[in-house]
C-alpha cells in the first residue's frame, strides 16, 4: 500500500480541494523520500536482525509504518507528508530484509519459495487495494486502512516462534527446539534441528565482516547473483511503469478503457501473475520461470516500444491505440511471472547465517538504488530523445540479463540453505 500510494493520492493532493495542497515539485518528492528511507533504514536492517532477532525486527517495523501513517493521516502540512512517507520507507527496507529471513529460516525447504514468494505477493495485493480505493476515499481514510493493517500485525505476530536458525546462532538450543517444534507437523524435529544446528556451527567460522560478503568466494557469487537480479528487476521497467502508467497509457492515446480502471487492471494481473509463480515456484523450479519471464517481458517491452517510435515519426496510429494498452497488460503478467517473485525469494536463500544481514541489506541496497536510478533515465530518455528510447533499453537490458542468468543463476529448487551454500562453493 505504501508503494502504490503515490499513483491515486497525488492527483488529490494536487487538486484544487486538496486537503493537503502540494506542488508537482512536492509529488516528485513525496515519491523520492519513500525510497531514500529506505536507504536510511539499511543500517538498522543489518544491526537489528542479528542483535534482537528477526521477529523483532518485523515487529520494530510495524511500529515505525505505523507512525508513518498515522502522520500522512493526521498531517496538516506537506512536511508531515514528507516525513511519514520517509518513516513508510524505512519500515518497508527493514520488513523486507528481516521478513524474507525471518521465512527462509522457518520454512521447509519443499515450500520455501512459495512461503517467501507470499511476501511480494501481499505487496502487489496491497498495490491493488490502494490503486482501488486511493482514487474513491480521502487520505485520511486510505492511511487509516493501511495503519490497520501494521496495527493487527503488531498484535498478532508476537505470537509466532523466533527463527530456529537465529536462536542456535546466539546458543539457545532449547528455544530453537521448541520453536522448530511449533514450525514442524512431526513430533521428532531432532534430526532436523542438528542439521540446522551443524550448517549454523559451520557457517559461524566464516568471519561475519562485511567484507567477506567480497572476499569469500561463495559470498562474492551470492553478491553477484542478488545484484543482477534486483538490478534487472528495476532496469526492465517495473517501478516506471507502476509510477507512471496513467502518463504513459494517456501519451499512447489508448482510450479502450480510463486511466484509472487500467491501473486497477494492471495491479491485479500483476497480483494473479504473481500468485500463479508463488504457487508453482516449488514445483517448477526458479531459473525456469525467471527464464521465461525474461524473454516474453522483452517481448512486451520492444512492442511498446516500436509503437511509440512510430508515432515520433507522426505515423497514424489511432487504430492501433489498443496495441500499448495490451503490451502494457502482458507486461503484468510476464514479469511478475519470474521477475518480479523469484529475486525475493532466491537472495533469502543465498547468504549464510554468519553474512546474512549484511548480504540482504546490500540486496535491498541494490534495489532502492537501482528503483531510483530506472525512474531518473526513463525521465531523462523521455524528455530528451523520446519515451521509446527508454522502453528499447528496457527491452535490451530484459535481454542482456535474461542471457546472464541463465548463465550465473544457480537452481535452488529443493534445496536446504546448507546445500545451496555447497552449490555457491562449488
Amino acid at each position: 500500500m505504501q508503494y502504490g500510494w503515490t499513483a491515486p493520492s497525488i492527483p488529490i493532493l494536487e487538486s484544487a480541494d486538496s486537503p493537503v495542497p502540494i506542488t508537482s515539485k512536492d509529488g516528485v518528492w513525496l515519491e523520492s523520500l519513500y525510497m531514500l528511507g529506505g536507504i536510511a533504514g539499511l543500517p538498522f536492517s543489518i544491526y537489528l536482525v542479528d542483535a534482537i532477532g528477526r521477529k523483532k525486527t518485523v515487529l520494530i517495523s510495524s511500529v515505525v509504518g505505523l507512525c508513518g501513517w498515522i502522520l500522512i493521516g493526521a498531517g496538516t502540512s506537506v512536511n508531515h507528508l514528507f516525513m511519514g512517507r520517509f518513516l513508510l520507507g524505512m519500515t518497508a527496507d527493514i520488513a523486507f530484509n528481516a521478513s524474507p529471513m525471518y521465512i527462509s529460516e522457518i520454512a521447509h525447504q519443499k515450500i520455501r519459495g512459495f512461503l517467501a514468494g507470499i511476501i511480494y505477493l501481499m505487496m502487489l495485493f496491497g498495490i491493488v487495494v490502494m490503486y482501488s480505493i486511493g482514487p474513491l476515499v480521502s487520505i485520511q481514510t486510505a492511511a487509516i486502512v493501511g495503519g490497520s493493517i501494521l496495527l493487527s500485525q503488531f498484535i498478532i505476530f508476537p505470537f509466532m516462534p523466533e527463527s530456529p536458525y537465529y536462536l542456535l546462532y546466539v546458543n539457545k538450543e532449547d528455544s530453537a527446539k521448541r520453536a522448530l517444534e511449533r514450525l514442524r507437523v512431526d513430533d521428532d524435529v531432532t534430526k532436523e534441528l542438528m542439521e540446522i544446528k551443524k550448517a549454523v556451527e559451520r557457517q559461524k567460522t566464516e568471519k561475519g565482516r562485511p567484507l567477506d560478503l567480497f572476499l569469500i568466494k561463495s559470498n562474492r557469487r551470492a553478491c553477484v547473483i542478488v545484484m543482477l537480479l534486483n538490478n534487472t528487476q528495476h532496469f526492465v521497467g517495473i517501478t516506471v511503469l507502476i509510477m507512471n502508467l496513467h502518463e504513459i497509457l494517456n501519451h499512447a492515446g489508448s482510450d479502450l478503457i480510463s486511466s484509472s480502471a487500467a491501473g486497477i487492471i494492471f495491479s491485479s494481473l500483476m497480483l494473479i501473475a504473481a500468485s500463479a509463480a508463488t504457487f508453482t515456484v516449488d514445483r517448477i523450479g526458479r531459473k525456469i520461470l525467471l527464464l521465461v519471464s525474461g524473454l516474453l517481458t522483452s517481448i512486451s517491452l520492444f512492442t511498446i516500444a516500436v509503437y511509440f517510435h512510430m508515432q515520433s515519426m507522426f505515423l497514424d496510429l489511432k487504430s492501433f491505440s489498443w496495441i500499448p494498452m495490451i503490451s502494457v497488460m502482458f507486461y503484468a503478467l510476464t514479469f511478475k511471472l519470474g521477475l518480479g517473485i523469484v529475486p525475493i525469494v532466491t537472495t533469502a536463500e543465498l547468504f549464510p547465517a554468519r553474512v546474512k544481514g549484511w548480504g540482504l541489506a546490500v540486496s535491498d541496497l541494490v534495489y532502492v538504488v537501482s528503483s531510483s536510478l530506472s525512474i531518473y533515465v526513463y525521465q531523462w530518455l523521455n524528455d530528451g530523445f523520446g519515451i521509446h528510447v527508454s522502453f528499447y533499453l528496457f527491452g535490451i537490458y530484459c535481454l542482456i540479463s535474461t542471457v546472464l542468468i541463465s548463465i550465473y543463476v544457480p537452481e535452488t529448487k529443493g534445496k536446504t540453505l546448507e546445500e545451496i551454500q555447497m552449490i555457491l562453493k562449488r
